[in-house]
């Protein structure tokens, strides 16, 4: 039996076509599908079946493409005490991780990476919460965050570890009528006006709460992603929005006040797939975003991951814009 093969069939179980497969893997289509071909040879039944355009797993392929996430974990968990045999850690780990995340966590993990064998490469990514579980086909460790304590949505099967809580406060400019005083209250936020963010995305979440608490709706007159942007456009005029406490810079014309009566707050987690998270590699990095989350919220004084409620290593059931 031919590990290659069921690695195929994982990946193809995970990414949904032949086409993406090959687009991963850097092969032609072709090429994939040669080698889905040599595997049906090999096992000596039908592992793919027309469907629409393209083709999907039979009953037999998907049995082979679920021992193959077990054979990967075992290769992983093997690769990982050599690795510790060794003595050190090596090789790249590609993470993936909200703007905010990572403007919060990055530049510390970075800078205590430098002394070691390891690469990090990191991009960034603003999804709907539910979308962030499906980047761990192509990244070994994707940062996101859910506005429940738990397991996102779309994160079944997943290694799932909690980083910290953030607050989700009312931002406004220094000089709003509403900035007078430590908190606000849903009452006060239905007569203002709002930049919100689309549909979906977590941050909504606090607008429905106000309008729930208050019993009349809030005007949202920009529904908008960036962060950043949000920022400037609040500390300019008097217009309010939500935006997380421990990433949004106070102070230059923008204030940012608690909302009173009302539970807000973000959960910053780690998503990964089983196998990945058994490299020495990705446990080291892990590691440093967790020693980093929890040092953010103990500067704040509240918001860790133990607060939530949160264990690590939980199997998953999974920005604002961010």
């Amino acid at each position: 039996m031919d590990v290659r093969h069921l690695e195929l069939l994982r990946d193809l179980a995970e990414r949904g076509s032949v086409t993406a497969v090959a687009a991963a893997t850097h092969r032609t289509p072709s090429a994939v599908s040669q080698q889905l071909r040599t595997a049906q040879r090999e096992f000596g039944v039908g592992l793919v079946e027309p469907h629409g355009r393209g083709v999907r797993l039979t009953e037999a392929g998907r049995l082979l493409a679920e021992a193959g996430r077990g054979v990967a974990r075992v290769l992983a968990e093997v690769q990982a005490q050599f690795d510790e045999f060794c003595g050190e850690p090596a090789g790249l780990v590609r993470v993936a991780a909200l703007p905010s995340a990572a403007t919060l966590l990055l530049p510390g993990v970075l800078a205590e990476l430098e002394t070691t064998a390891i690469r990090l490469e990191c991009d960034d990514v603003d999804l709907p919460e539910q979308e962030y579980g499906r980047l761990v086909t192509d990244y070994d460790i994707v940062i996101g965050h859910s506005l429940r304590a738990g397991p996102p949505p779309g994160a079944g099967g997943l290694v799932t570890e909690p980083l910290a809580r953030e607050p989700l406060d009312i931002a406004m400019r220094a000089g709003h009528p509403l900035a007078g005083g430590p908190t606000v209250t849903a009452g006060q936020l239905v007569d203002v006006e709002w930049y919100g963010v689309p549909l979906g995305y977590p941050f909504d979440v606090v607008r429905l709460a106000v309008e729930a608490a208050a019993g009349r709706p809030v005007t949202v007159v920009q529904r908008l992603r960036d962060n950043r942007l949000v920022e400037a456009l609040v500390a300019h005029g008097d217009r309010v929005a939500v935006l997380p406490r421990f990433t949004t810079p106070t102070g230059a014309g923008l204030a940012l006040r608690e909302l009173a009566g009302l539970d807000t707050g973000r959960h910053l987690l780690a998503l990964l797939r089983p196998d990945r998270a058994e490299r020495l590699a990705v446990r080291r990095v892990l590691a440093s975003f967790r020693r980093h989350a929890a040092a953010v919220a103990a500067r704040h004084g509240r918001g860790t991951a133990s607060d939530a409620g949160l264990t690590g290593h939980e199997p998953a059931g999974a920005e604002g814009a961010q």
